[in-house]
């Protein structure tokens, strides 16, 4: 008797989609069902050789591409995976970068450029991403060629002036075009605030009465003009007319209806400087939430899901789906007199490229209060941070009632200012500051009151600030130079390169940050020059347009640069970091020791440096035995990302740490050391169990 076998059925061969991030990966194989494989590159699998140039300058800058080193094995499993594949689908990031990688896919899985196996969404929700592949599309090769382009000219700029920098002042330095002009700006900025010379003025401050009401009122002027007082002089004059034995009289009564309107929701830029403002956010942690964010956060029964749309973007655009999305929530949850009519348009910054849409909750019933139970505490703020600006967005102006008053007396005029909000609005989900209502009593023209009291004051203008990475931001954005993708690894390298560190948030530059850019000033002037970064940024946008030619871009701006090189080649003298002495001799050796500028700073190094390799920590005490082990010193110390913090300087032996400054006081409760905390405008004194706090000090 012969028995029949049954023929294994074959599984039908699945569709592969590759995306970059394994997160994403998941979330998007589980929408799009049992015939998709997805799987994930993990960012760029090509790239240039970091050996040596790759761009050959004599063929048209043709690059030399190869597999980025420890990629074998996903390159392996994206190969094996494509072979098994019914049809292979490009899914990487909806912009220039993302474009790149798609084609970078295509010539290592060896698909046709032509196929239309290109699909993008800017949301990753089941609805966004399920549409998406109802409209593949071939790679864009006007995308491919801009992002090309800045790479190949960053690479050219670096690989031409990093070796420049290593010969003649030391190993390890580089140079690019962005981070230059980031330099620039923060060295600028430092040169302003050595050059400036205050100059002195004074106000006076006075309160007056009516009736039992009182209200202050600010100096405006004389004689019927405004008058600046510039020194004590001036205000003597000032006092001498006034006679406080008369009553003053209110001459003018000026009431207005202010409108103050929402902010358009955000792009990449202003979600890193609100990020920053609001939340302390560095402009890393922010992107790094939003990121995931984006990518898709686990709901519980709802599975995984991207919260925001895509993150990187300089649109202030929103759907129109999302738009009537949002106005019904908010006719339900706050009314109808909430919703506006015409939303808040925003203003496109010079040179944007409108791609996307701006950065939004995918659903705005997806409320921080619904999600936060699944989100860590960065997460949702940032969340939070996002889905406030979108709604307010869509919300009709705040209205405030505000009343001005002129208070004269001999000629002398004050003025004072009261407000009062009416009508809450956008505010009711956002605001920049509390607003709070200055009341003033009920006055008329006519009506007369005391002054109770005056206090002039002296004051200096001040220097402009330093910037912090909000305001660095800002200023590149408006000036044109980077994009959304290029801020944040901008301000990671000129810190990492030690060129600038932070000091109280705000960006200062270092020695060696300033002899860099004194060469880079001197010997590549378009490097450094806004406009000209402005108008290379503008060519790079006109190449992805498909209105310019990468390779005529790159050789147009190359071939005067390979003369700036040839000429700081030949003229540049070396620059010679002199080792200052600091005072003492080698434990070691007994040769004097000197200042020694490293990666992360100035360290003390034996002055016999080959032969004697002895170096030091350059530690500062602050006054304070170590707490924990009543031996040591309290020293400050740097982390491993330059943020500043306190330990033992017996560490190993002591492993004593405190993020806040300790002092000579224990806590009158429990006795545990106090620290002094950095608040906003100043600091306070508090105990770290939480039993015991001081008035803050400004």
């Amino acid at each position: 008797m012969v028995t029949k076998t049954k023929a294994k059925r074959k599984s039908p061969r699945k569709n592969l989609v590759i995306v970059e991030s394994p997160a994403k990966a998941k979330t998007i194989e589980k929408y799009l069902g049992r015939s998709y494989k997805v799987i994930a590159s993990k960012g760029h699998v090509r790239d240039l050789p970091k050996s040596k140039m790759g761009v050959d300058i004599d063929n048209d800058y043709e690059p030399h591409y190869i597999s980025i080193r420890g990629k074998g094995d996903t390159i392996k499993e994206l190969r094996s995976e494509a072979k098994k594949a019914k049809k292979v689908y490009l899914a990487a990031d909806p912009d220039r970068e993302g474009e790149s990688i798609a084609w970078h896919l295509s010539h290592l899985l060896e698909l046709n450029p032509e196929d239309d196996n290109r699909v993008v969404f800017n949301e990753i929700t089941k609805d966004a991403v399920k549409e998406s592949f109802n409209h593949p599309r071939k790679i864009d090769m006007d995308l491919v060629d801009a992002q090309q382009a800045r790479r190949i000219l960053d690479r050219l700029v670096g690989y031409s002036i990093s070796p420049l920098l290593w010969q003649k002042v030391k190993k390890g330095l580089s140079a690019g075009r962005v981070q230059s002009i980031a330099l620039w700006l923060i060295i600028s900025r430092e040169n302003e605030i050595n050059a400036f010379v205050p100059e002195e003025y004074w106000t006076i401050e006075s309160e007056f009465k009516k009736g039992r009401s009182k209200f202050k009122g600010s100096f405006y002027g004389y004689d019927n003009k405004k008058r600046s007082l510039k020194d004590n002089d001036a205000v003597q004059e000032v006092l001498k007319r006034i006679d406080k034995s008369e009553d003053f009289e209110i001459t003018n009564v000026n009431r207005k209806e202010r409108k103050r309107n929402p902010q358009a929701p955000f792009t990449t830029s202003t979600m890193q400087q609100e990020a920053s403002r609001k939340l302390n956010y560095r402009t890393r942690k922010t992107m790094m939430a939003a990121q995931q964010l984006y990518e898709g956060i686990n709901l519980g029964k709802e599975g995984s899901q991207g919260l925001i749309t895509y993150m990187r973007t300089d649109s202030t655009r929103i759907s129109s789906i999302a738009k009537h999305e949002a106005s019904q929530y908010i006719h339900d949850e706050f009314g109808s007199e909430f919703a506006a009519t015409k939303p808040i348009k925003g203003k496109l910054p010079e040179g944007a490229q409108d791609a996307h849409e701006a950065i939004r909750p995918t659903s705005v019933y997806r409320t921080p209060e619904k999600v936060k139970e699944y989100l860590t505490k960065e997460q949702f703020r940032l969340y939070q941070l996002i889905w406030s600006r979108f709604v307010a967005s869509q919300m009709t102006p705040a209205v405030m009632d505000t009343m001005t008053v002129t208070i004269e007396q001999n000629g002398v005029i004050f003025k004072s200012n009261g407000s009062k909000l009416k009508f809450d609005g956008f505010l009711k989900v956002y605001s920049d500051t509390k607003e709070k209502d200055n009341l003033l009593p009920e006055l008329v023209e006519g009506d007369m009151v005391k002054m109770v009291s005056t206090n002039p004051d002296q004051h200096f203008t001040q220097p402009p600030a330093r910037y912090s990475e909000a305001t660095l931001i800002k200023t590149l954005e408006e000036n044109g130079v980077g994009r959304p993708s290029t801020y944040s690894p901008t301000i990671d390298t000129i810190q990492r390169r030690y060129y600038v560190k932070l000091v109280g948030k705000r960006f200062e530059p270092t020695e060696l940050g300033e002899i860099v850019n004194q060469i880079i000033v001197n010997y590549f002037p378009d490097i450094v020059n806004v406009d000209f970064t402005s108008n290379l940024e503008n060519e790079l946008d006109e190449i992805e347009e498909g209105k310019e030619n990468w390779i005529k871009v790159v050789d147009e701006f190359y071939k005067p640069f390979s003369a700036e090189v040839e000429s700081a080649t030949e003229n540049m003298e070396k620059v010679q970091i002199k080792d200052e002495p600091a005072g003492f001799n080698c434990d070691i050796c007994g040769a004097p020791m000197v200042f020694k500028m490293g990666k992360y700073g100035k360290f003390y190094a034996c002055s016999r440096f080959p032969d004697c390799r002895n170096t030091k920590a350059i530690v500062k005490e602050i006054g304070v035995t170590c707490p924990k082990c009543h031996e040591g010193q309290v020293i400050e110390r740097k982390s491993k990302k330059n943020r500043l913090f306190y330990g033992c300087s017996r560490f190993p032996e002591c492993d004593f740490v405190s993020w806040d400054k300790p002092i000579n006081r224990d806590c009158p409760k429990c006795h545990h050391f106090l620290v002094e905390k950095k608040i906003k405008g100043g600091t306070q004194v508090i105990c770290p169990n939480e039993d015991y706090e001081e008035n803050p000090q400004k």
